[in-house]
């Protein structure tokens, strides 16, 4: 991480910032509880849907990708083995497809090559030197598309190192043990 006397300033700024997401991770509830901002009905519906679009989770990737809770729950696994940037930076660059405006998407192009691309970006994803400066090229003339690169070895990184991790995180065997054991009962009282 740290390269030599230059780099000591941004390495003791990232043990700083580890050391606040340990403090924030140690005072977290569990993963999976919900807020108790609703009531105990609107809770269990809550929890009984989501446990059983869980199953659908475990059938591919995109299927997680593509569910608003799948992402929410694989982003807060992600973020309790700290490796939640990749996530971001996955979302970050579908967002930054949808940028219509050209002189948006160079801005926002920039900003995403900052926070996530660029040598000790603060949320430096794992990608190899060629990709990274295939993606610092393209930044010269930002279409929607010069990020696809960078976000494509990432995607394959969560796919194939995170998520079958995921799929045997604790977090994630509560929610589809609570879906069985909710449709078996549901068998049972039909």
């Amino acid at each position: 991480m740290c390269r030599g006397l230059a780099a000591l300033s941004s390495c003791l700024e990232r043990a700083k910032q580890l050391k606040t997401r340990l403090g924030i991770l140690l005072h977290k509830p569990e993963l999976g509880h919900e807020a108790e901002s609703f009531s105990t009905s609107e809770q269990g519906t809550k929890l009984r849907n989501s446990s059983e679009e869980a199953l659908e989770w475990k059938k591919s990737f995109d299927h997680l990708l593509k569910s608003k809770n799948g992402v929410a729950t694989f982003h807060a696994f992600l973020k309790t083995e700290f490796s939640e940037e990749n996530l971001e930076f996955w979302l970050a660059c579908e967002e930054f497809k949808k940028s219509r405006s050209k002189t948006k998407l160079s801005s926002k192009a920039h900003r995403i090559f900052k926070e996530f691309v660029q040598n000790e970006a603060p949320k430096e994803v794992n990608i190899d030197h060629e990709t990274r400066e295939i993606t610092q090229k393209n930044l010269t003339a930002a279409t929607s598309s010069c990020f696809d690169a960078a976000q494509a070895k990432t995607r394959t990184l969560m796919e194939k190192d995170s998520y079958p991790r995921f799929l045997k995180s604790t977090s994630y065997q509560d929610l589809t043990e609570q879906a069985t054991s909710h449709s078996t009962s549901k068998r049972l009282h039909t």
